[in-house]
Parts: C-alpha cells; structure tokens; sequence
C-alpha cells in the first residue's frame, strides 16, 4: 500500500488536484501493480513565498508551479519499475493535467511492513489484508 503526499501551488484547482491525484494514481497500478482499491494521496499546498527550489536544478527549467510527489511505500520494487512509474506519472500528468514534465519532482522512501500500521493499531505484518472490510 503505497503512502503518496504531493504538494501543489496554493491556486491549483480543486479540480486539477483530483487529475493529478488520479494520474499519479493510475500511474501506480499500471506500473508497480499497486491495487486499485490502494489510494492514499495526502494533499497539501504551499504558497511561492513557502517552497523555496532551483528552478534549473540539473538543466531542466521549472515554472514556479512545481509539483512534488513523495511516495512511500514497501521495499521491493526494481530500478525498472521505479523507472517506468516515474515516467508514467510525468506522461499522465503532462497528457490529463496539461503540465509539463518539467514541473513534477518525484521522490521515494522504501520501508518494510514492519514499518506501517493502518488501522486500529495493529503492527502490519500481523494482518492479512481484508479487502472490502470495514469493520
């Protein structure tokens, strides 16, 4: 169950925030297998006086629109998958979002379950996923 946060500019849309939230989540599951049922995209915002970046860091020019994608989730996943996710998300943000590549930083952290509890403070690696339960 990958953990994503992204943040964007304080004047993007409601309704360019859901597109991004969906295509960085189709992105997971068409690239890494991620589960459908598995989103968890954190939202946040930030102000141009807040999110202080090189806007030419590594020869790429950067608008002062820059999405940032940080996701967490369990170790395992190839140099491959990692690459094809990365470039999955740039592509169905670019094509759905109508933002340019340029503008969307993507970064992982890797843990294992003994990492993660999601919900009733149970360890992770004690559960076995119930898919449909609410109880």
């Amino acid at each position: 169950m990958p953990f994503v946060r992204t943040y964007v500019h304080k004047n993007t849309s409601q309704n360019q925030r859901e597109l991004i939230v969906e295509g960085i989540h189709r992105a997971l599951v068409d690239s890494i297998g991620m589960p459908e049922a598995e989103l968890f995209n954190l939202v946040a915002e930030y102000a141009s006086e807040q999110f202080f970046y090189d806007r030419s860091f590594n020869g790429i020019a950067r608008s002062e629109r820059l999405v940032v994608v940080e996701i967490t989730l369990r170790r395992g996943r190839s140099d491959a998958m990692k690459r094809d996710l990365y470039a999955a998300i740039a592509q169905n943000l670019e094509r759905e979002c109508a933002m340019s590549s340029r503008d969307i930083f993507i970064f992982m952290h890797e843990n294992d379950y003994s990492d993660w509890s999601v919900g009733n403070g149970i360890f992770a690696m004690a559960l076995v996923q119930q898919i449909g339960s609410g109880s």
